[in-house]
């Protein structure tokens, strides 16, 4: 994220304070302060600027969340409506397998018809090969005689008339007969094929529906395999978006956390500067009574002079100035300025006695479980030890902060620098943004607020300010 400058010019400022009343001051104590509220100035306006770069990447980010939303809501309809389809092919499909069962039955009555007729086929054929067997000898018969019966045979073998109507009766009735057989056997022949052009006209039909059914199932199957993987799609593209909205809102988090601590570190700058300006005045004030002070003690000091050179003689006067040139010998001792901060490193205190648990650097997150930048160290510490400001400073944020729990952070400015230290998931803060404190005071207690999986305190050193983040360990005592 954009470089944000901490400022605090509470070392200043207690250097500022720790001069006592009536002591010189040097135009250049008051130059110096001058030159560091211009700094702090220019650092305003770069928080101010910074402060509108995260607004506009929170609008980006917003418009890609609405953006992510958009997609998610017109996935989320596609899934519907993949589902809905779905929903009708399988009742399709539930459908085709009952009527694939109700064909089925039908076959299987089919079949048992046609187990019947094959027994019916069975007595018929037996009758047409008997009969077939009568029709046969009968031929034969004829054949014997001539081909057919001669009609004057019967007539003068008969005995009498009475006789003669006998033999022509039993001459038609055997004729009769023959017809009758011929008949049948044709009948019976033409039944039987009917029965079995019927009933194989019927299975033909019956297996050829449960072929088409079987094929409009094949189809409905195939489709739902296609819905299927439609729908897998979908919800893979659903998992992506709802992913990738997630890292948005963390991003949009960061983001809103980021101008939090901005807003809070802008009005501690402007707090800072108020002071400066009033020490400043304070100084000038300071500065203008020594200078009154220096002129009626350079004009008492000559009056003086005048009156001994009129009563004194020349040695007199030799030991008046000499006691003049040892007081301002004495008006004029140069100032002892005060050390803000130490050189170097190590200008930090530990805030609280533990082990080191984790260090600085890239990481796999304990909770969320994916790479991320450690910003800063953590030591084992349990809820409740007692938390000291690292160094002098300004606190800039004092409350929760998403995955921080409780935080303190704190503005220093030491040797000409910035910095900004964190403290994290705390379980008592005792400090209020805007606050000056001093080296070793107790500002807090360590716990184990926000995401944290155990009590500890998580401890981070930006420097120039927040979002420059290094490793604190060569910073600490």
């Amino acid at each position: 994220m954009k470089k944000s400058i901490l400022s605090s010019i509470a070392a200043t400022l207690l250097l500022a304070t720790a001069v006592p009343a009536g002591t010189p001051v040097s135009a250049e104590s008051i130059d110096d302060l001058k030159e560091q509220i211009n700094q702090h100035e220019e650092e305003k306006s770069k928080i101010s600027e910074d402060k509108n770069n995260l607004s506009k990447d929170k609008q980006d980010t917003e418009s890609k969340i609405n953006e992510n939303l958009s997609e998610q809501e017109t996935v989320e309809n596609e899934i519907l409506g993949i589902e809905d389809e779905l929903a009708t092919t399988q009742n399709e499909i539930a459908t085709k397998e009952n009527e694939i069962k109700t064909t089925n039955d039908e076959i299987d009555d089919l079949t048992e018809q046609i187990g019947t007729l094959t027994n019916e086929i069975e007595v018929l054929e037996d009758k047409i090969e008997k009969r077939d067997e009568l029709l046969k000898e009968r031929l034969r018969a004829i054949q014997q005689n001539g081909g057919q019966i001669k009609l004057i045979q019967v007539i003068f073998g008969s005995k009498n008339f009475v006789d003669l109507i006998s033999r022509t009766s039993a001459v038609n009735t055997i004729m009769d007969q023959d017809k009758q057989i011929m008949e049948e056997q044709a009948a019976d022949k033409q039944l039987l094929a009917e029965h079995k052009q019927e009933v194989e006209e019927k299975k033909e039909t019956v297996v050829a529906k449960k072929e088409e059914l079987e094929s409009q199932k094949t189809e409905l199957l195939a489709l739902k395999d296609q819905l299927d993987n439609q729908k897998a799609e979908r919800e893979t593209l659903m998992a992506k978006l709802e992913e990738e909205h997630e890292h948005l809102e963390e991003i949009k988090l960061t983001i809103e956390e980021e101008q939090t601590i901005l807003a809070a570190e802008e009005k501690a700058k402007s707090q800072a500067i108020a002071l400066a300006e009033q020490k400043v005045g304070e100084l000038e004030q300071l500065a203008r009574e020594e200078a009154e002070r220096k002129r009626q003690e350079a004009e008492r000091r000559k009056m003086e002079q005048e009156r001994q050179e009129r009563e004194s003689n020349n040695n007199n006067n030799n030991n008046n100035n000499n006691n003049n040139d040892n007081r301002d010998k004495v008006a004029s001792a140069p100032e002892t300025k005060i050390d803000s901060g130490n050189t170097g490193g190590g200008i930090f205190i530990h805030p609280a006695n533990g082990r080191l648990t984790s260090g600085f650097g890239m990481r796999n997150h304990p909770i969320f479980n994916i790479p991320r930048l450690h910003a800063g160290v953590d030591f084992g510490v349990g809820t409740g030890t007692s938390l000291l400001a690292p160094a002098d400073g300004v606190v800039s944020t004092a409350g929760a902060m998403g995955g921080f729990g409780n935080v303190i952070m704190i503005s220093h400015y030491i040797n000409g620098k910035n910095y900004t230290t964190v403290m994290a998931h705390l379980s008592r803060m005792d400090v209020s943004a805007g606050q000056a404190v001093s080296q070793g005071q107790v500002i807090g207690a360590t716990g184990n607020t926000g995401n944290s999986t155990g009590p500890h305190l998580h401890f981070e050193v930006h420097l120039g300010g927040y979002g420059n983040p290094v490793d604190p360990m060569p910073y600490l005592r």
